[in-house]
């Protein structure tokens, strides 16, 4: 599987990102291998707490929780999904598929061995995670779902919809303004924006970021729903406790929350709150609020 790695220096000097890069190999899946690059914070015998990004983000999302989550004890893990941030990129499209996003993950998930994990995901973090946690449940205490979802062929919004078209037509598909622009409410620094351009440093960089739209499963005959009631004949025996932290201002993941709180058995009783004056990626937007909701449950 033919790859590209961003430049090290493109990551250098980032604001409020000063965390040292780590990295490990994983099956690609044809026989070749990919390096993944995660953060890992904080004390080793801390409760773990796995922070997964989604599209077209990578770890950078989540500076301003990672000092919270260790500040109060946790050990913190945050990956970049190959394609994004700091692991190996897969210059063909046709490399990208759900179902291996899933394998990738879960094979570094296994090398690192991690137990006992608190999951905290949004976009596709979630798509990617809850398929984790329905595969390897043991391995998972407890979960966090922050705009995010597990569709199986039900279809999307119109938000979607029309970031799917943008995502597949537009000529330039600048991540930093797609982020800045699209994903949030606030507006952000020239030097964030440049953050999440990093680990793009041209177009083949971003065969992962074009795909992953493409490849939610909106149709019921995409090859990825049966995977996916699989997982939700899991997660609709999950008990463990399981809150739901959405935003108020995301037309993507709009009223998302509602299938995790009548299926999943793990949400009833839980502290379930609404992030207000944030937009879909939520972490950018009040990503110390996020952080503060998630240690006071943890408590």
């Amino acid at each position: 599987m033919q790859s590209l790695r961003t430049p090290d220096e493109r990551f250098r000097g980032l604001p409020g990102y000063p965390f040292a890069p780590r990295y490990r190999e994983i099956p690609a899946g044809d026989g070749d291998a990919l390096r993944l690059h995660y953060l890992d914070e904080g004390p080793r015998d801390g409760r773990v707490l796995l922070c997964l990004h989604g599209e077209p983000s990578w770890s950078f999302l989540y500076r301003k929780m990672i000092p919270l989550f260790v500040a109060a004890g946790h050990r913190v893990l945050c990956p970049d999904l190959i394609g994004f941030g700091r692991s190996d990129k897969p210059i063909r499209r046709e490399d990208y598929t759900y179902r291996r996003h899933v394998e990738w993950m879960g094979a570094w998930l296994r090398a690192v061995d991690l137990r006992d994990v608190v999951l905290v995901c949004q976009d596709w973090g979630g798509l990617i995670g809850l398929r984790l946690v329905a595969e390897m449940p043991e391995r998972f205490a407890r979960v966090v779902t922050a705009n995010t979802g597990l569709p199986a062929g039900e279809g999307m919004t119109d938000a979607f919809r029309a970031w799917l078209h943008f995502s597949q037509t537009d000529p330039a598909f600048a991540i930093g303004a797609v982020v800045g622009g699209f994903g949030t409410v606030t507006d952000l620094a020239r030097e964030v924006i440049a953050g999440y351009d990093a680990p793009f440093p041209s177009e083949e960089y971003k065969a992962g970021a074009r795909a992953f739209p493409a490849l939610v499963p909106l149709d019921p005959n995409d090859p990825a729903v049966p995977d996916q009631r699989a997982a939700w004949d899991v997660l609709e025996r999950f008990e463990k406790p399981w809150l739901c932290a959405f935003s108020d201002q995301d037309p993507v993941t709009a009223g998302g929350d509602a299938a995790f709180l009548a299926r999943v058995p793990g949400t009833r009783g839980q502290p379930h709150t609404t992030i207000r004056g944030a937009g879909h990626f939520l972490q950018e937007d009040k990503g110390e609020e996020l952080a503060a909701v998630v240690l006071d449950w943890l408590r």
